[in-house]
């Protein structure tokens, strides 16, 4: 069932009552601490060097002129961001009362209502899992607080979906990079549930615009304690089993291929060269952002005293090899 937009309203007043009041002062209104190198405008270009940030490489003439070049920006005062929102099945489960559709919602809300209020643009795409990577929702990017009110109704108006498609996230962001023309900021907000291949996608978008994933999951997903017999349903296609969750070998089990999982996705984002924002559906999202935000920080710090993340340097030892 959709919301109303009064509800919309609402819940975006209670975000910027609640979460931007305590980021403000946080932050001390400085917004751009957590986008620190986003948002900039091709200045030159010159040969690479060892600290220099590998998503700034320009292939083109890297392949013509047989030596990495590096595109060298002036900061722009106007930041254009893009949402890549998905509200496939999977992203409506969760344990207690808060789904992963929500903590979607709000991160959007908040992150949305951070950038317009500087006038900034923010725009989205909504995927709920269709076929060969089809949107449901284009919505342009724009500025103000209207706008992003809009883009909370949007979401809200997409219904549940009890099944769906194989959610194919790799097909998604191809379709995003032929979408997103201008270089942006691009927020993928997902629970990466989704068939394998879509690290070569992501990478190919990071090597156009600076990309943050945000992934979204629900501690049940990880860790699944003695209820007894359970009925458990594939988010996704809608198949059931029943389990024996009282069985101390399956839970075991269930545990260790989540974290099988969970190192495949921290490879993935490594290999994509993206930072990743975990966010839990019990997390609190002040604190989480905030972390974020050093952490971005520390990292900048870190490029221009000559020092690289470890991502980066496996991708700048793929480039010298």
């Amino acid at each position: 069932m959709s919301k109303s937009p009064r509800t919309s309203e609402a819940a975006l007043r209670r975000l910027e009552w609640t979460v931007l009041k305590k980021l403000d002062g946080a932050l001390h209104g400085d917004y751009r601490t957590l986008f620190r190198g986003i948002g900039l405008d091709l200045a030159g270009l010159r040969e690479y060097q060892h600290h220099d940030d590998v998503r700034h490489i320009d292939w083109n003439v890297t392949a013509r002129l047989q030596t990495p070049y590096v595109r060298q920006y002036n900061e722009d005062r106007e930041v254009t961001a893009w949402f890549l929102l998905d509200i496939s099945p999977s992203v409506d489960f969760g344990s207690e009362a808060i789904k992963k559709r929500e903590v979607l919602r709000d991160f959007v809300g908040v992150i949305a209502r951070l950038l317009t209020r500087h006038g900034n643009r923010v725009g989205a795409l909504l995927y709920s899992g269709g076929a060969n990577g089809a949107i449901d929702a284009m919505i342009p990017a724009q500025t103000g607080r209207r706008h992003v009110l809009h883009i909370l109704e949007s979401l809200n108006a997409r219904p549940e979906l009890t099944q769906a498609p194989e959610t194919n996230l790799g097909d998604f962001l191809k379709t995003s990079l032929q979408l997103i023309k201008r270089r942006s900021i691009v927020f993928v907000v997902s629970d990466f549930i989704s068939s394998p291949g879509w690290t070569e996608a992501l990478g190919h978008l990071v090597m156009r615009h600076e990309v943050l994933a945000v992934r979204l999951f629900d501690q049940l997903e990880m860790d699944l304690p003695d209820l007894g017999l359970l009925v458990m349903q594939d988010a996704e296609t809608g198949e059931q089993i029943f389990v024996d969750t009282h069985d101390s070998g399956f839970r075991r089990r269930f545990a260790e291929l989540a974290e099988k999982s969970e190192e495949a996705l921290r490879t993935s984002f490594s290999k994509a060269g993206v930072d990743a924002l975990e966010l839990s559906t019990s997390d609190d999202l002040v604190d989480v952002i905030l972390r974020f935000a050093d952490l971005r920080k520390r990292r900048s710090q870190i490029a221009a005293g000559g020092g690289m993340p470890s991502h980066i340097q496996a991708r700048n030892s793929e480039i010298r090899a």
